[in-house]
């Protein structure tokens, strides 16, 4: 891949990270501690897709704290490579938050004495300055927090702000908080977390080894590795999304980026119900094969499933999948051939057809 080698991208990084008061980059470099991984034992920062509270039962407002540890970890990015992410609770996307319309949340950000930046976080269902980011703004070591009352139903994504943000977000640091409406939302079998996100390296897609973040790359928007819930095909293997023939499935689906919009699909699956740009309030789409959900954007999507086998998540910008963003729904149960299969016998009828044809 060619690189850019003039000095106008690193120069505007630097001078712009200069005037924001962020470190210049040193994190590649920092010291943590054991538990929170290594280049030679890197951690799973990979938040499996099944790790989200399930809808509330309750039926009045209540108080909900949300507790933040912002941790910086060495984790495995690809097979054979590690990368130094900025996480939200050593995962990566940060937790599930569910809520429902008139609930009270107390955000409780701690930022570890270990890291080497600032870190806070903006949730996008807060109304209120900064969505909460001025407030939870926090030096290594600080604890900080605010309240908020959600007002808004919706599906929203959060994100740490302290500048450069894209280069915090780029590191790992977003999530999804769920505000149900009243009465909650139609229920289904099963409920899945996925989220798409870039990284930034110094060094080409595929190298081994510790690979380091590069900012002239993340102004250049040109990321080497694209990536659902961390790292590259990671929701794949012991991390696929599992279901069986004849329940309803829906995707909690969120954008990080920070900079490239998705263009969600599942092949060989059709969206039955598509809750677009993550609007709960409005009638749902029908009968959709591809979404588009922008950075700092999310959607739900709902679906029956008819037919077992394997379903493969993408971005249709489907030259991504070569750069890790692919994922697994694999669903189980018994074949029904009257809706597919894979080798379709040749009728009389059809033969009779051809034949008349020539």
């Amino acid at each position: 891949m060619k690189r850019f080698s003039g000095p106008s991208y690193a120069a505007l990084a630097l001078a712009f990270l200069a005037a924001t008061g962020t470190s210049a980059l040193a994190s590649g470099s920092h010291e943590h501690p054991a538990e929170n991984g290594s280049a030679k034992a890197p951690l799973d920062i990979v938040r499996p897709a099944t790790d989200l509270v399930p809808p509330i039962a309750r039926s009045g407002p209540a108080t909900i704290t949300v507790k933040l540890d912002t941790v910086e970890v060495t984790g495995q990015l690809a097979d054979g490579a590690t990368y130094h992410y900025w996480t939200f609770n050593k995962k990566v996307p940060g937790p599930f938050v569910r809520a429902r319309v008139g609930d009270t949340i107390q955000v409780e950000l701690s930022n570890k004495a270990d890291s080497s930046e600032r870190h806070s976080v903006d949730l996008h269902a807060v109304t209120g300055p900064g969505g909460g980011a001025v407030a939870t703004d926090a030096a290594p070591g600080e604890t900080k927090g605010f309240s908020f009352k959600a007002l808004k139903p919706g599906l929203y994504v959060y994100h740490c702000a302290v500048p450069m943000a894209a280069h915090h977000i780029a590191n790992g640091m977003y999530g999804l908080i769920l505000v149900e409406p009243p009465g909650g939302l139609p229920p289904v079998d099963r409920e899945f977390y996925v989220m798409q996100g870039e990284v930034y390296t110094s060094q080409p897609h595929g190298s081994k080894g510790k690979l380091t973040e590069s900012v002239e790359q993340l102004l250049k928007e040109d990321p080497e590795y694209y990536v659902f819930n961390g790292a590259a095909n990671a929701l794949t293997g012991e991390n696929a999304l599992t279901a069986r023939v004849g329940e309803t499935v829906r995707i909690y689906f969120g954008v990080g980026g920070p900079n490239k919009t998705s263009s969600f699909h599942v092949i060989g699956e059709i969206f039955d119900k598509v809750y677009q740009l993550a609007s709960l309030t409005t009638e749902p789409l029908s009968d959709v094969q591809t979404i588009t959900v922008p950075p700092g954007g999310a959607a739900a999507v709902d679906m029956k499933l008819e037919v077992p086998g394997e379903y493969v998540l993408v971005d249709h910008a489907l030259s991504r999948a070569a750069r890790g963003l692919v994922g697994k729904l694999v669903v189980s149960g018994e074949s029904r051939t009257e809706l597919f299969q894979s080798a379709t016998p040749v009728t009389a009828e059809v033969e009779h057809s051809e034949h008349s044809a020539h």
